[in-house]
C-alpha cells in the first residue's frame, strides 16, 4: 500500500536487531511506525493489538520467534531448546483464535529444530535461518492474497456483467477490516476489490464500522481512501436493511481459522450478515490464505473464541473538536459488557471460499480438491 507517496507492507526489518510495524491503533488520524527489539515486545504488540489480523499475526509471530534468538541463547542445546519453546508459548498464549499465529511460530521452531539437532549450538546459523524463514512466511503471505484478488476480482467481473447497467458498480459489503492491514500486503477479502478496481470495474464498498473496535471504519475505511476506491461506512446493523433493498451485490469477508469442513470463524457480526445474504439471496464469500485453515479441526463449534475487555465495549475513542484523543464512556459505569471477538459462519451459509489456489466449494470436498496434498494426522 502506498502511504503519501512511499511502499509499505506492514511489518518489516528495520535492521538486523529490529522489527517494524505500522501501530494500527493510531490510525487512521495518524500513521505511526513502530520499533519491535524482543520477543516481549512482540507479544506485547499482538496480545494488545498495535497490530492485528490473521495473516499478519502470523507474520509477526514469525519474526518474534526470530527476535528470540537474538537473545544470549544458553550454551548447551537443551537449554536452547527450552529457551526457545518458552518463547513459542509466550506468543501462541497472546491471542487464541487465529491460526495463522500458530502456524508462523512452527514453521520457524522447525528450522531452529532441525538446526538444534546437531553437537553446537551456532547462535549465528540460528539467527540467520530464524530471519529467512520470517521473511519467507511473511512472502508468501503477501504473494497468496495477491493470488486471492486475482480469483476474487473474477468473481466480481461476472458480477457486473450481468448488472443491467454497466456504469453501475458492483457494489461489495465487507465485516471488520481484511485487507492490507490485516496482512503483510494486498489482504483477504479487500485483495479482490484492489484487483477490480485496479483494472478500471466500477466497485463500492459498503464498509461496516464494526463494533467494539470499530475496525471497518478506521482502518478499512482509511485503506480504501487511500487506495482510491469509492466506499460509504455504515452501523454494523444496516446490512441487513440495505440487502433488501437490493444495494448488495455481494458479501466479501476474511476468517481468523476456517475448519477443513468449511466453517469460518471471523470478527463478531460476520454470522448476522451471512443469514442476511442467505435470507436475501446474497452469494457471500470468504477469502483466506490457506495458512487460515485449520486441517486438523472439523467443527467449527471446536474454534476458541477469544474474549476481552469489557472496556472495549463500555468506551469509545476518537478525536474532539480540538484534535486530541479523547475516550468516553458509553455505558452506566456499573453495567458489565461481555466482549466477544469472533464467531463462527457454518459453511452451509457460504457461496465459496476463496483462496490463493482459486475458488473453493465450502466443504471438506472442495478444500480437499484444492489442496490435495494435505495429509491429515
Amino acid at each position: 500500500m502506498r502511504v503519501d507517496g512511499t511502499w509499505f507492507r506492514t511489518i518489516w526489518l528495520k535492521d538486523e536487531s529490529t522489527v517494524q510495524i505500522i501501530d494500527q491503533r493510531h490510525l487512521p488520524h495518524d500513521f505511526v511506525v513502530e520499533d519491535i527489539r524482543s520477543v516481549e515486545e512482540m507479544c506485547m504488540a499482538i496480545k494488545d493489538m498495535h497490530l492485528r489480523g490473521a495473516g499478519l499475526i502470523g507474520c509477526a509471530a514469525a519474526y518474534g520467534m526470530y527476535l528470540a534468538c537474538l537473545r544470549s541463547l544458553p550454551c548447551t542445546k537443551a537449554e536452547a531448546k527450552e529457551h526457545l519453546a518458552i518463547c513459542a508459548q509466550r506468543l501462541l498464549a497472546t491471542r487464541p483464535t487465529a491460526v495463522n499465529l500458530r502456524v508462523g511460530v512452527e514453521r520457524v521452531q522447525a528450522v531452529l529444530d532441525k538446526l538444534l539437532g546437531g553437537s553446537e549450538v551456532d547462535r549465528e546459523a540460528l539467527q540467520l535461518a530464524a530471519r529467512e524463514e520470517a521473511k519467507k512466511v511473511t512472502d508468501e503471505d503477501a504473494s497468496f492474497c495477491e493470488h486471492i484478488g486475482e480469483a476474487g476480482a473474477k468473481i466480481l467481473e461476472e458480477i457486473h456483467r450481468k448488472k443491467a447497467k454497466l456504469a453501475e458498480p458492483v457494489n461489495v459489503l465487507t465485516h471488520c477490516n481484511a485487507g492490507w492491514l490485516a496482512f503483510a500486503d494486498w489482504g483477504s477479502a479487500l485483495s479482490p476489490v484492489y484487483v477490480a478496481h485496479n483494472r478500471g470495474l466500477p466497485i463500492h464498498v459498503w464498509v461496516d464500522e464494526t463494533r467494539p473496535r470499530n475496525q471497518g471504519a478506521s482502518l478499512t475505511a482509511w485503506e480504501l481512501a487511500k487506495h482510491g476506491v469509492p466506499h460509504t461506512v455504515i452501523a454494523d446493523n444496516a446490512g441487513g436493511h440495505l440487502m433488501r433493498r437490493g444495494l448488495v451485490d455481494v458479501v466479501i469477508t476474511g476468517a481468523d481459522r476456517v475448519t477443513r469442513q468449511g466453517d469460518a470463524c471471523n470478527k463478531i457480526g460476520t454470522y448476522l450478515k451471512a443469514l442476511a445474504a442467505k435470507d436475501n439471496e446474497i452469494p457471500f464469500y470468504v477469502a483466506l490464505p490457506s495458512s487460515t485453515i485449520d486441517w486438523q479441526m472439523k467443527d467449527g463449534a471446536e474454534i476458541p473464541i477469544e474474549q476481552r475487555g469489557d472496556e472495549e465495549v463500555k468506551y469509545a475513542e476518537g478525536l474532539g473538536e480540538d484534535g486530541k484523543r479523547r475516550k468516553v464512556l458509553l455505558t452506566p459505569a456499573a453495567s458489565p459488557a461481555g466482549n466477544w471477538a469472533f464467531d463462527v459462519t457454518p459453511a452451509r451459509l457460504l457461496t465459496g471460499l476463496i483462496t490463493e489456489r482459486g475458488l473453493a466449494d465450502s466443504s471438506e470436498e472442495g478444500l480437499r480438491k484444492l489442496f490435495p496434498e494435505v495429509k491429515l494426522a
